[in-house]
């Protein structure tokens, strides 16, 4: 068992991951337009669920406004409620 410590190293902090920046403070965004549907679209899966803040890397507040953003293009039929 002299290889068990490389084991738990490697599965305790051998990943180290970039910090993920929000797209929308980097490009200074106030308000997210729900029928800008291309770009909301890099935010849902491809089973049309929305991505959470921990893939994505957007900030607390503008994924607020980002999923009210896509629950109104889901409602105007922008973007899909469900992929089957």
């Amino acid at each position: 068992m002299p290889d068990k410590p490389e084991r738990e190293n490697r599965r305790m902090g051998a990943r180290k991951s970039k910090k993920k920046v929000c797209v929308f403070c980097a490009d200074k965004v106030e308000n997210i337009d729900y029928k800008d549907a291309s770009k909301l679209r890099r935010f849902i899966s491809e089973r049309a669920k929305i991505l959470p803040r921990r893939v994505t890397g957007t900030c607390a507040s503008h994924q607020r406004s980002l999923t009210q953003a896509i629950k109104r293009a889901r409602h105007l039929a922008l973007l899909p409620f469900s992929n089957d």
